[in-house]
C-alpha cells in the first residue's frame, strides 16, 4: 500500500459557486433602478397584446409580394460576396502583417493591429451612414461598410490562428536563408489557407443578414425595401422578406458547411 499514488485532489468546488453567484450579483445590479438598465417587465405583461398582433400578421406572409422582392435580394446577394472578396483580397497581407509569427517588427505589428482596432470599434450601420452622406444612396457604400466590417473581423480571427501555429517550419525557412516573404508565401500561406477560406465563408453568412439591415440607412438591398413595408406597417410584406432572407442564410449556411468539411 506504501507504494500506491493517490490522484490529485480536484479543484475545490467553491471557486465554481463563487463565479456562479459574482455573476448572478452583477446580473442583479445592472437591473437596479438607478444604477443599472432600469429593465421594465412589467411592460411585457401590460402589451403582449400589441406584440401578439403582430406575430398573427408575421405569420401571414403576402405572397404576391415575391416579385417585388426579386430585385432587392438579389442586389443584397451581389453587396455580399463582392464585399466577401474585397475583404479577403485586403485581409491576407493584413493578416501576415497583425501576426506575431509572420511580422517579427513590433511596430507595424502595433500600428496594423492599433488601426483595426479602431475599425472593429465601429457598428457597421455607423459606416453605413456616413459613407450614404459620402457618397450617395445605393449599393456602393454597403459594400464599403461590409469591406470594413469583414476586413476587422476576419484579421483578427486569422492572425490570431498564425500565432497559435507552430514556428518551427518558419525559423527553419529563415534558417535556410529566406526572407520573411518567401517564408510567409511557402510556409505560413499554406498553414493559414483553410483556416482563412473558413473565416470567410463565415462573413459570407454575416454579410447577407448585415446587407439586409445596411440599407435602412440607404445602402441599397433588401434593407431599403424593409424601410418601405415597415413604413407603411405592411407585416404581411415583411414576413415574406424575413422568409426570404431565412432561406437564402440556411442556404448559404448549408453550402458553406459542406465546404468546411472539404478544408478540414
Amino acid at each position: 500500500m506504501s507504494g500506491v499514488v493517490l490522484p490529485p485532489r480536484p479543484a475545490a468546488r467553491w471557486k465554481g459557486a463563487l463565479a456562479a453567484v459574482v455573476v448572478l450579483a452583477v446580473t442583479v445590479v445592472t437591473l437596479l433602478p438607478g444604477i443599472g438598465v432600469e429593465v421594465d417587465l412589467g411592460a411585457l405583461a401590460r402589451n403582449w397584446q400589441n406584440g401578439a398582433d403582430k406575430i398573427v400578421k408575421l405569420l401571414r406572409p403576402d405572397w404576391s409580394f415575391f416579385p417585388r422582392t426579386v430585385g432587392p435580394l438579389l442586389e443584397t446577394l451581389q453587396m455580399a460576396v463582392i464585399a466577401t472578396a474585397v475583404a479577403g483580397l485586403v485581409s491576407v497581407p493584413l493578416s501576415l502583417w497583425a501576426a506575431r509569427t509572420t511580422n517579427p517588427g513590433p511596430v507595424g505589428r502595433r500600428v496594423v493591429r492599433g488601426v483595426l482596432n479602431v475599425v472593429r470599434a465601429v457598428p457597421d450601420l455607423l459606416y453605413a451612414a456616413v459613407l450614404v452622406a459620402m457618397v450617395g444612396v445605393g449599393a456602393l457604400p454597403g459594400i464599403l461598410a461590409l469591406v470594413l466590417f469583414d476586413v476587422g473581423i476576419v484579421v483578427k480571427l486569422v492572425s490570431e490562428q498564425l500565432e497559435a501555429m507552430d514556428t518551427g517550419a518558419l525559423e527553419a525557412g529563415r534558417a535556410a536563408g529566406g526572407s520573411q516573404l518567401q517564408v510567409n508565401r511557402t510556409v505560413a500561406w499554406p498553414e493559414m489557407t483553410p483556416g482563412f477560406l473558413n473565416q470567410l465563408l463565415y462573413v459570407l453568412e454575416l454579410n447577407v443578414r448585415a446587407s439586409s439591415v445596411l440599407g435602412l440607412v440607404g445602402a441599397g438591398g433588401m434593407g431599403l425595401l424593409i424601410d418601405a413595408v415597415r413604413s407603411f406597417y405592411r407585416y404581411d410584406q415583411l414576413s415574406l422578406i424575413i422568409l426570404e432572407i431565412l432561406v437564402v442564410v440556411l442556404v448559404i449556411d448549408l453550402v458553406s458547411s459542406a465546404v468546411r468539411r472539404r478544408l478540414v
